[in-house]
């Protein structure tokens, strides 16, 4: 994996074989591949029953990760997500215990059900790529990728993520319910057995690892990266948003960009790759005021405009 040719190609692969199973909805599948290649972990907000539970499987499935599950609730405690040490009557000492964080690809799913000290251990091991239990340092297995979902805050028994957690996942987006055509498809497809159970890799977590260094090599022009910074910096003083984007929504902005550049076979970013991937970047890190609220005035409305309101670098 060493050209921005053979990403596309995987990507092409990986779009195919997932589809064989996942109806519908390609965009969103070529989402979560921009944060699967880029490092970038994945938030689906949703309702029950769209789908996330078997394209997360599907995902996990076609790329030869090792595959996590962990259902978040309100008994859910931090020990079980990261690990604790026990004591051992064979060894007579304590031993570490592995919790379920220690797979590769992780569905943490309805994460907004879990209490907030829960949850920011997930986190905690999606920012360092590590646990600590104990005093001690444990890493995780790489390439490490999670992808949460959530379910609407109007839902019963719910926990909203705070700002801070939600600025860590690098892409957000919502699947939403299929068209009659494709769920036509959907039950004839499921109507005798279940298609993710013949789902084979087409790749291999080396290969993945191989991908993320290749993307992190794709040239960013100088024009681009103040592109970004112009964007961000139009986010922070718009009169409807109460908290703009922050330095790391710039990083990830950008690198979701060099990954869609490297998956359409290009080693270098232009603006439409930053204009492309913004919504699923930054519509979740936007907090609106009060009066924007009020009036239902959504991030991803007020970035649209602040996208067609700022210049576009030419000649890259």
């Amino acid at each position: 994996m060493n050209r921005p040719q053979e990403v596309a190609a995987l990507a092409a692969r990986l779009e195919q074989t997932i589809g064989s199973v996942y109806v519908g909805k390609k965009d969103a599948v070529r989402a979560i591949l921009l944060g699967l290649f880029s490092g970038l972990h994945v938030l689906i907000e949703d309702i029950p029953g769209v789908g996330k539970t078997t394209l997360s499987h599907t995902f996990a499935r076609s790329t030869g990760l090792d595959f996590g599950r962990i259902q978040f609730t309100p008994d859910l405690l931090p020990g079980d997500i990261v690990g604790m040490t026990v004591w051992s009557p064979e060894k007579r000492e304590f031993i570490f215990k592995p919790g379920a964080i220690m797979h590769q690809f992780i569905l943490a799913d309805e994460i907004n059900r879990a209490s907030a000290r829960t949850q920011s251990s997930l986190l905690e091991a999606m920012q360092e790529g590590s646990v600590t239990v104990d005093g001690v340092s444990y890493r995780l297995k790489s390439p490490f990728f999670v992808m949460a979902t959530q379910n609407p805050i109007s839902f019963a028994g719910t926990f909203v993520l705070p700002e801070s957690q939600l600025d860590r996942f690098g892409i957000c987006l919502s699947l939403g319910y299929p068209t009659p055509q494709d769920e036509s498809i959907i039950l004839e497809r499921f109507r005798a057995e279940n298609p993710m159970f013949d789902v084979t890799p087409v790749t291999t977590p080396q290969q993945i690892e191989r991908t993320r260094d290749l993307i992190m090599q794709v040239r960013v022009d100088e024009k681009i990266r103040r592109y970004i910074t112009t964007i961000a910096d139009a986010t922070r003083r718009n009169e409807r948003i109460r908290l703009g984007m922050s330095p790391r929504s710039s990083l990830h902005l950008m690198r979701a960009s060099q990954a869609r550049a490297c998956m359409q076979g290009r080693n270098y970013v232009v603006p439409e790759d930053v204009m492309d991937t913004a919504a699923y970047v930054l519509s979740h890190r936007l907090m609106m005021t009060a009066e924007a609220s009020m009036e239902d005035v959504s991030a991803g409305a007020v970035l649209a405009d602040i996208i067609r309101a700022v210049a576009k670098p030419s000649r890259v």
